[in-house]
């Protein structure tokens, strides 16, 4: 059984890809990366890094984040322990979309990843405790083309799923620009 690609609604780039999680008595094996299914689905078949992160405790919010110009990544996250909530913000200055966001759970379980095309801000957070996250860059990582928006701008408007929990926060991200600072750096 293929892939499949699931579009967002609201910002159709952004979307969710569901691959087959063939389950027995043994447990399950699935395919998390295929190039010949990505590029019938239409999705980037060349990533040039991968990333993974570990985070601790529930409620910790990393993000929002994005590189700028020729360094700009398409990002195809999965959650590979734990669950989380990842964000996706339409930062193309020209978009119909611009400022508007897209958001998603994901578990290590699900099969899901969610997939964020160039141009776009991520974020996520941990729903619980140990929560592991891997996601592929379409461009490696440049310092000098690194932007972080705040999580909690009110012009964008996450729903982050707070729940009453005070979120954890680096200071990068506590402290970030609003988008209204970042945006005349915005292609």
């Amino acid at each position: 059984m293929p892939l499949t690609f699931n579009p967002s609604a609201q910002i159709p780039a952004v979307g969710v890809v569901e691959s087959p999680v063939p389950r027995d008595d043994r447990g399950w094996l699935m395919e998390t990366f295929k190039a010949s299914e990505f590029a019938k689905a239409g999705l980037p078949t060349a990533f040039l890094q991968d990333n993974q992160t570990f985070t601790a405790s529930e409620g910790t919010i990393r993000g929002l984040h994005l590189q700028l110009g020729r360094a700009a990544q398409g990002k195809l996250v999965r959650c590979t322990a734990g669950a989380m909530f990842d964000v996706a913000v339409d930062l193309r200055r020209d978009s119909p979309t611009f400022a508007q966001w897209v958001g998603c759970r994901l578990s290590a379980n699900d099969g899901r990843a969610f997939w964020i095309p160039e141009g776009f801000a991520h974020g996520f957070m941990s729903l619980v405790p140990s929560t592991m996250v891997h996601y592929k860059n379409t461009r490696e990582y440049s310092p000098a083309d690194a932007r972080t928006v705040r999580w909690n701008d009110p012009r964008i408007g996450i729903d982050w799923p707070l729940d009453g929990l005070t979120p954890s926060l680096a200071a990068r991200d506590a402290t970030a620009p609003l988008l209204n600072e970042v945006e005349p750096e915005l292609v």
